[in-house]
């Protein structure tokens, strides 16, 4: 049985208060308020194992937000003199143990936070030193992967990330169209790996399938604009940065491939849907 991970388990036997569930070796109580409407023995349930307030093992249908070993942005529900409590999605929110805390956490700040099991009393416990969890990032990785990031720490440059709860990467400054805080999660993109093993990182799609999306999305402005966009070839980053979330030039890139195919006008401040025929 695996304290503080997602699996599958098979129904065993019922009991007035719930199901035991089974790995084929031991069991483990899913209380009947987690249970689905309709069950049976010998069904499968896709279930997050962890320990409840009284460290006995139990099994919940409610996912956390990351398990043992992920690394997650969590907001901090509570602080105390021997630790801090994060929200991880469960009843039972994770304690930062206060030697665990790279710096001292505030309540309703968002950390990024590493899963670990305490192995001597088989609990969940979180920790903010991030940096000594770090590896080398996975070799299987190419320049455009979709991956999911933790914004970490601000720097000169931009933002440090995790990427896959595995690796640093970086976001440029000037790669950040939407609000980005340390703690937030994000799906992101491998932008460019570099000869020294570095790994930028973009929030955005790249390459053509970006164009091609992002296209739809100006379209779709358009549309839901009643066929006249406020924004042309001079309106100002800024304000294409508040619309969209893009910069003036990957938005100047589409509106010239929506030219070209003849779905629009263009005009200094204004965008207009081309009538068909």
């Amino acid at each position: 049985m695996k304290i503080g991970k997602i699996q599958e388990l098979i129904i065993a036997r019922e009991v007035d208060f719930g199901c035991y569930l089974t790995d084929g070796e031991e069991e483990v109580l899913i209380p009947r308020k987690y249970l689905p409407e309709e069950y049976a023995i010998d069904d499968t349930l896709r279930v997050f194992v962890y320990t409840d307030h009284e460290s006995r093992p139990v099994a919940v249908t409610r996912m956390p937000k990351g398990e043992v070993g992920d690394i997650v942005g969590l907001e901090i529900k509570q602080i105390t003199d021997f630790g801090a409590f994060a929200d991880n999605g469960l009843e039972k929110d994770l304690l930062i143990p206060k030697k665990e805390q790279w710096v001292d956490v505030r309540e309703g700040g968002r950390y990024p936070v590493k899963i670990l099991l305490d192995y001597q009393t088989q609990r969940m416990i979180g920790s903010t030193k991030i940096a000594s969890f770090l590896l080398d990032p996975d070799p299987s990785w190419v320049e455009g992967k979709e991956v999911q990031c933790v914004i970490w720490q601000p720097t000169d440059l931009g933002f440090k990330v995790i990427i896959n709860s595995l690796a640093e990467g970086l976001i440029y400054h000037d790669e950040i169209f939407e609000s980005v805080n340390p703690g937030d999660n994000k799906k992101a993109y491998i932008k460019k790996i570099r000869e020294d093993g570095k790994i930028d990182i973009s929030l955005q799609k790249q390459g053509y399938q970006a164009v091609v999306d992002l296209s739809d999305r100006v379209l779709q402005a358009i549309d839901e604009a009643e066929g006249v966009l406020p924004l042309g070839d001079k309106s100002s980053p800024e304000e294409i940065k508040s619309y969209f979330g893009i910069s003036k030039k990957n938005f100047k890139k589409i509106l010239g491939g929506l030219y070209k195919s003849g779905r629009v006008e263009i005009f200094d401040h204004e965008v207009h849907l081309k009538s068909e025929g």
